[in-house]
């Protein structure tokens, strides 16, 4: 029997519906449930494919006549009601084909939007993990009590470094779910500010930086080595900058 949530909270959770109180609790939900992680990263795959398809038909010329009489609630002249035995499979393909298009736009985002997608998805765990109590699972500033811990709580090995002497001390890790996905998160501090890493294994080639900005908070994603990692924090721009470049080497 499967998880209730899968059917109460999944699909609004995939589409932005919940608040930050209760995303939150489903993505903990979603560290121990395996039967929603199987079932969330199957709508992903079906995201995905439907992308990479590039589904689009153009309906024929007589029914957007008529979409557009009916929006405009006046029936041209120059419509004629179509008496063609085959309109009926017509119709049906462009039922068909509003379909798909509607499915398309409930589950991809739009064109440009990926990066800002899992972006707002970084800043708000980065803000849930400022909560009192929430920023560390594992608390050290040594980064062979830290690398350890991730052991076997993932299926990869997150690389850990500690960069006191370049001013980003390391100050402990946790585990952490973003879209679904759960993720290491490495914590290092820059004078009075925090700074969250996240970190998940890739099959995509390395790229370079790319950065912004979402709600006041300064983020940047690259992918190196078959890892992706998204540092976010308040700090300037070029204090966080300086640490991608330590953790790109």
């Amino acid at each position: 029997m499967g998880c209730e949530l899968t059917q109460t909270v999944l699909h609004g959770y995939m589409d932005g519906e919940l608040d930050a109180a209760r995303a939150a609790d489903f993505e903990r939900h979603l560290i121990s449930c395996a039967d929603c992680v199987a079932i969330l990263e199957a709508n992903e795959s079906v995201r995905s494919s439907i992308q990479r398809a590039g589904l689009y038909e153009r309906a024929p010329r007589a029914l957007r006549q008529k979409v557009q009489a009916q929006v405009s609630g006046v029936m041209p002249a120059s419509v004629v009601p179509i008496r063609n035995p085959g309109a009926g499979r017509w119709l049906a393909l462009a039922a068909a084909i509003l379909l798909v298009v509607f499915l398309g736009w409930r589950l991809l985002p739009f064109p440009g939007s990926g990066e800002t997608a899992l972006a707002s998805a970084i800043v708000d765990a980065h803000l849930r993990s400022l909560q009192p109590g929430h920023l560390e699972d594992v608390v050290s500033t040594d980064q062979h009590t830290v690398k350890p811990w991730f052991d076997g709580k993932l299926d990869f090995a997150p690389p850990v470094h500690d960069f006191v002497n370049e001013g980003f001390p390391l100050k402990g890790g946790r585990l952490d779910v973003v879209r679904g996905r759960t993720v290491a998160v490495l914590v290092y501090a820059r004078r009075k500010h925090l700074v969250n890493v996240f970190v998940w294994p890739t099959t995509e080639a390395d790229s370079e930086p790319l950065s912004g900005t979402q709600l006041g908070y300064h983020w940047i994603d690259w992918r190196k080595g078959g890892m992706e990692m998204c540092a976010v924090s308040d700090v300037n721009r070029d204090d966080l900058a300086d640490l991608q470049r330590l953790l790109a080497q």
